[in-house]
């Protein structure tokens, strides 16, 4: 992947075994890094794997800090780079680094945007730091908190058994992944462009979900064009089939409505094997898009030569026994014109999550559900009253007192 992050998302393919580290990895030598006060020092084979040691601090008074990790196994590749689980060897807790290739021309878009990121589901940047081969390729070492699972994972896991995935944890995870999503987009002000279930973290324990890989994502500025091939296949917003450049974080919504839908469904809602393949599914479900949906969606595209299908009605694409709200949600997101889906703020207060607000829920085991309405003070910057009482439940109200509900 690009740098500056915008090239096509591949995303990561998973490896459930131990992978082999790949050979650069064993060929690390010292390089200063000023920008960020980290720089791998060493780099041995052992016995027991790969050992990766970096230095932090030693600028203004600090005192210098010598970090050992032990490169464990690969969690994921794609087009971008590799990312492996490793142990910090003083502490012994569990890290995943991110390593890709840093074009030296350019900053790192994602590295700036880990680097603004603080809440409880996203994932964390703990620190990082450059890398070089031997033939003087410079790698960027992304230290992030690790997750064990992903909603990817979750989902195979319940098809496996041939079961549909208990409707309190979907509930959860695409709570939580909204959550995220009006953080980065209110708060933040960035696009994440790769929003699928790989991208989706699950703690298979609390059920704490956390959104990562923020290798695509983008402030998204008004006037300013995007690259349209972004996303990946089956979560991809039709506007940017359409060929978009000037599309709004309503194409995150769009992915999340698909991947509730997968969650409901236990398979892709829309699966394709290429872009109009892909319009052929949406199609299938929605109906063909009028002119002015079309217009909404990119107003530069005149070719209009469709089929004249009609939409399919929700209810029907869902078992008979699904609860109407979760149906209407998904109506709600999946809207062929962007400034129509609800945004993830407004998606948050939908009734399918009243649920979650019930101080007697619990997990299917009967411990409690991860926190959810831990909000800090700048995450609801803004949000009108009549939200705010909707959003946070009565008996959860004293963890945000600065509301003065």
């Amino acid at each position: 992947m690009a740098s500056v992050g915008v090239a096509p998302a591949s995303g990561l393919r998973e490896s459930s075994g131990v992978d082999r580290l790949p050979e650069e990895m064993n060929d690390m030598r010292i390089r200063d890094d000023k920008e960020m006060e980290a720089t791998v020092v060493d780099g041995n084979e052992t016995e027991t794997g790969h050992i990766i040691v970096t230095t932090i601090g030693g600028r203004n008074g600090q005192p210098k800090q010598t970090i050992s990790y032990m490169a464990e196994r690969i969690v994921g590749h794609g087009s971008f780079g590799v990312v492996f689980q490793a142990k910090c060897l003083e502490t012994g807790e569990t890290v995943a680094i991110k390593k890709v290739l840093q074009d030296k021309r350019y900053k790192n878009r994602e590295l700036q945007t880990m680097r603004l990121l603080d809440h409880p589901n996203v994932v964390s940047l703990k620190h990082c730091f450059f890398s070089t081969t031997e033939k003087d390729e410079l790698y960027l070492n992304l230290v992030l908190e690790y997750v064990p699972e992903t909603v990817n994972r979750v989902i195979k896991h319940y098809n496996k058994l041939n079961q549909r995935m208990p409707l309190i944890y979907v509930k959860l995870y695409t709570y939580q992944i909204f959550r995220a999503l009006s953080y980065i987009h209110r708060c933040i002000g960035v696009c994440h462009r790769d929003i699928k279930p790989q991208n989706l973290l699950v703690n298979p324990h609390t059920h704490q979900v956390k959104l990562c890989d923020f290798g695509s994502a983008k402030v998204l500025v008004k006037g300013e064009p995007n690259i349209s091939y972004i996303c990946s296949r089956y979560y991809r917003a039709p506007e940017l089939i359409f060929g978009a450049t000037e599309y709004t974080t309503a194409i995150d919504v769009w992915s999340v409505g698909c991947v509730l839908a997968e969650l409901l469904l236990g398979q892709p809602l829309f699966p394709g094997e290429s872009g109009v393949d892909q319009l052929v599914e949406i199609i299938k479900v929605l109906g063909t898009p009028t002119r002015e949906e079309i217009k909404c969606m990119n107003p530069n595209y005149t070719e209009f030569k469709f089929p004249q299908i009609k939409a399919h009605p929700w209810h029907k694409i869902f078992h008979k026994r699904m609860p109407p709200e979760a149906v209407d949600l998904v109506s709600r997101l999946l809207q062929y014109s962007p400034n129509l889906r609800c945004t993830a703020l407004d998606a948050l207060t939908h009734p399918f999550f009243d649920e979650l607000r019930d101080p007697n829920s619990r997990l299917p085991n009967g411990r409690f559900l991860p926190p959810l309405f831990n909000f800090k003070s700048h995450e609801l910057k803004g949000v009108p009253v009549e939200i705010l009482v909707k959003l946070i439940p009565e008996h959860a109200r004293k963890q945000c007192p600065f509301l003065g509900l």
